[in-house]
């Protein structure tokens, strides 16, 4: 397409969670101007969350890969591309196919996935292929695929509208799937009746709009569904004409139920019995049940075995396949579903075919007209890893993601990509903490760049298309991809647009299929570039039964099994491997904040989406704090048996005594050691390989640094300033870039130690006052350098950093101001709750006790929650601290909670 008309709009897909919301981007002379929600794309009717409302303060040039590198040498695009060829060819001649590895993303497109699993299944022979969505929804793959055949999500957001009793188990919907948390508080609103239950160890803001919330042990959710299950049962909650007619294997799953009496799930989960046969009970009275779960069921070492539960429960009931029922594993990643349907996970062939399957392994085989094909499953990304750390595989190539971060035990998988020959990365960034031992680099295109298509939590496909044209030399994935092919003499990959590649992999969908599998999209099997350039959004199937595309699927009773029957499985719980002990006494759970996305390297870019929360935290309950004389916002050392961390304490009523939740997102370019994932061991669920990340055990201590400080500096000098204390931690901010740091070893001469680590000339300025000292540094009056350090935490209100920033010169006073560490009440905002409007938490209390009793209200005085509504749970939040009734916020009452 044209990217250099004078002004156009371009529609496209987000490039964040699951959820997969269209954006109209603005286009003004061959730049991004503006964005907002497409209006009529059906995941989202043009809202946007705050991360997405932001998307445009991610795009710029800062630490973007824009040519080919080896061993950090620029090189021209044929020279790096012939390197990877050989290398991999030379790798595969002496030492066999399964040497070579891919580990790609679910932030990759569609196109990009497909080449990619065929050149390493079909050409290279090998399925050494996995990709980090098996980090967040391979259990629930394992779990759909052997109950119904097929990896098929038998829900739409439509059930969101319909149903009458919604179980969210295992996420935070209202900051991991805003958009969607949304449309459930607009479901509630019209439809009062309507039950919600938040089964969650933390009460977290989803909780805001819960009639029940049980908290629930971390790990025992099998037991809690067995228990229903055993429940149903007993109570006449069965539905035996839909057991008999459509599905196998249901007296086993019951006989593995039947211990599961409401004392037993009481005493093993930690819920209150009487609130658990209420729910129990809601669940066999309601019509429309609808079970909506993520991460918290499937980081497990028994993910599969949890989702499971959940299904056996539907199918039981027969509240399945129909309008508002059913189970619905909502995915975390844009493209985490396309990935699914390509075979992107290390035991998948393309297209829903099974690699086990030799006449599966024939077809795609065929279709392909390649020289060979896998004929066994590759290593699962743990694997894969420890696969690379003991020789057997000397080649990898990384597509769009970082696993130094986000893999468990990061010293294992450091230790594996220095022993591995030739490493690969594809990315935008230019550095990460995985770019590092990277041999070759190539700069592939990011959002906005990229050119495809992504599927949904919902099998909704969506163009994701470029709405600028690719920055210096990056490329394509699937073009990068089809390049390396060709340069290792495979034929087949000589595509020149996107929509080629999409056609071919429609057209595989359809070989053969006669209907043996759900995912078809033989429909586009002669698509051309224009009508690929129009595709509006779709749910799959889409071939020439239903040419427009099905919402609801399985709705005749007949699955993708060899008996045309959905299959029960009878449930074993299982207790995380990963045990607290004496010496790790705390339970570590972890996962995504609100205007945050996995490793930062796009959303740290955004001083809009770093004011919520701009450090790392280890969210603490109070009492366990005190016992261990920890203060709020205190840096503690928090170990485990693979790892190390160190963060700020936040101490927080809504965690369980001796559990503590984490972060998932800082990392090495943001803090000195603040990356959880370090901390938990490379467990894995033995059927879908997921590990087990929302369990570990961990020590939590004090730290003994004796010098706090912060240094706030101005954009222009953000490059040259190096900050190396034994602890740091930085984060974007409107002005440039501000880093909270700490010495166990006080440093002296601070003036001199700004003076060298910012490298910046200028007015210098000090005052001490005891043991607080203040820096500052101007140039031509204007502030360029501030740092204060202590013997305490210093505490500096963002609107005052805001306002001395943005003056082009400092008065005297304001100097003076700096100099004294003070500020006038006007900039006393706290913290800031509202990303969109800038509106901090003091002002948001004082509007409140000045007559402001609901969100509505607050909006209208404050304008939050009155843009992308992300920071509406919040409101409530402070609404029922300091309001006296929220209007608002409907049926917040709180059946069970927190011991």
């Amino acid at each position: 397409m044209s990217c250099s008309q004078s002004s156009h709009i371009v529609q496209s897909t987000c490039a964040y969670c699951g959820v997969g919301c269209g954006i109209d981007i603005t286009v003004k002379n061959g730049k991004a101007s503006g964005l907002e929600g497409t209006m009529e794309h059906p995941a989202n009717f043009g809202q946007l969350c705050v991360k997405g409302s932001n998307l445009l303060a991610t795009t710029d040039l800062t630490n973007r890969l824009l040519e080919p590198k080896i061993n950090n040498q620029t090189v021209d695009w044929s020279t790096a591309t012939s390197h990877v060829a050989e290398k991999f060819a030379q790798i595969i001649k002496e030492h066999g196919p399964d040497a070579v590895a891919f580990y790609v993303s679910g932030q990759i497109l569609t196109e990009d996935y497909y080449l990619a699993n065929k050149l390493m299944k079909g050409y290279i022979g090998s399925a050494n292929i996995d990709t980090n969505s098996r980090l967040c929804m391979s259990s629930a793959v394992a779990a759909y695929k052997r109950s119904f055949g097929e990896d098929v999500v038998p829900c739409s957001y439509e059930d969101l509208d319909s149903t009458e009793l919604l179980l969210i188990t295992g996420s935070n919907a209202a900051w991991t799937h805003p958009v969607l948390f949304q449309r459930i508080e607009r479901a509630k609103k019209r439809n009062p009746a309507m039950k919600i239950v938040v089964i969650d160890p933390r009460k977290t803001a989803t909780c805001q709009i819960a009639d029940y919330f049980l908290p629930i042990k971390p790990g025992t959710d099998a037991a809690f569904f067995n228990g229903l299950l055993n429940y149903l049962s007993a109570n006449n909650g069965l539905n035996n004409d839909y057991i008999e007619q459509h599905t196998q294997g249901f007296e086993q799953a019951l006989l593995a139920a039947e211990k599961w009496s409401l004392a037993e799930v009481s005493a093993y989960c930690d819920l209150d019995q009487q609130t658990l046969a209420s729910v129990y009970q809601l669940f066999a009275d309601t019509e429309k049940v609808l079970s909506f779960y993520s991460m918290g069921i499937n980081q497990s070492n028994s993910g599969t075995d949890k989702c499971q539960s959940i299904i056996n429960c539907h199918l039981a009931t027969g509240k399945i396949a129909k309008d508002g029922c059913g189970p619905f594993s909502i995915t975390g990643q844009p493209n985490a579903m396309g990935g699914r349907e390509v075979g992107g996970l290390s035991n998948q062939l393309a297209a829903h075919m099974d690699i086990e399957n030799p006449d599966h392994r024939s077809t795609v085989q065929r279709f392909w007209q390649s020289p060979t094909i896998a004929d066994k499953a590759g290593y699962k990304a743990i694997d894969l890893f420890d696969a690379m750390d003991e020789g057997k595989i000397k080649a990898v190539w990384i597509m769009a993601t970082n696993p130094m971060v986000s893999l468990p035990d990061g010293k294992k998988v450091a230790r594996a990509l220095n022993k591995c020959e030739f490493v690969v990365v594809s990315d935008c960034a230019e550095n990460n903490d995985t770019l590092d031992f990277a041999d070759v680099k190539l700069p592939a295109t990011p959002w906005l760049e990229k050119n495809g298509t992504v599927t949904n939590s919902e099998r909704r496909i969506s163009r994701q298309t470029n709405a600028i044209a690719p920055n210096g030399q990056a490329k394509h994935d699937w073009k990068i991809i089809a390049e390396v092919a060709t340069a290792m003499g495979f034929s087949g990959f000589d595509y020149s647009h996107a929509s080629e590649v999409f056609r071919e992999f429609a057209q595989l969908s359809g070989f053969e299929n006669n209907g043996a599998r759900v995912f078809d999209i033989s429909a586009f099997s002669t698509i051309t570039p224009r009508q690929y350039d129009r595709l509006k959004p779709v749910q799959w199937p889409v071939n020439n039964t239903y040419p427009e595309g099905k919402k609801r699927v399985f709705e005749d009773g007949q699955f993708s099994t060899a008996s045309g029957k959905a299959l029960f499985f009878p449930i074993t719980p299982r207790q995380p491997r990963q045990k607290t002990s004496e010496k790790f006494p705390f339970r570590l759970n972890s996962g995504r904040l609100r205007d945050q996305w996995h490793t930062m390297s796009r959303t740290g870019k955004a001083s809009q989406l770093t004011a919520h929360t701009d450090k790392c935290y280890l969210y603490i309950n109070p009492v366990d704090a005190a016992r261990l004389k920890i203060v709020d916002d205190e840096i503690v050392n928090i170990s485990s048996d693979t790892g190390q961390a160190s963060v700020h304490a936040k101490l927080d009523n809504n965690q369980r005594p001796d559990e503590c939740f984490m972060p998932i997102h800082w990392n090495k370019q943001f803090a000195s050691s603040a990356n959880v994932s370090n901390l938990y061991a490379s467990i894995a669920d033995p059927l879908s390989g997921q590990p087990e990340l929302k369990h570990g055990a961990i020590a939590v201590s004090k730290t003994a640094f004796q010098q706090f400080g912060q240094l706030h500096i101005s954009e222009d000098f953000i490059v040259q300033t190096q900050i190396t204390n034994e602890f740091w931690t930085k984060a974007r901010t409107s002005y440039g870039m501000s880093f909270q740091f700490a010495n166990t070893q006080p440093e002296t001469d601070i003036l001199h130690w700004c003076q060298t680590s910012s490298q910046i000339s200028g007015e210098w300025r000090q005052f001490s006052q005891g043991d607080t000292q203040y820096v500052v540094c101007l140039q031509a009056g204007k502030l360029a350098f501030l740092c204060y350090s202590s013997a305490t935490n210093p505490s500096i209100e963002n609107a005052w950093l805001q306002h001395v920033f943005s003056q082009a010169s400092l008065l005297e006073q304001d100097i003076q101001s700096l100099l004294s560490g003070t500020s006038s009440d006007e900039f006393a905002q706290g913290k800031q709750i509202c990303s969109c409007f800038n509106v901090g938490e003091k002002d948001i209390i004082s509007a409140i006790k000045k007559g402001c009793n609901s969100v509505e209200q607050l909006g209208n005085n404050l304008k939050c929650g009155t843009n992308c509504g992300s920071c509406k749970p919040e409101l409530g939040v402070l609404l029922d601290e300091y309001g006296i009734n929220s209007t608002e916020i409907i049926n917040t009452t709180f059946i069970a909670e927190l011991a």
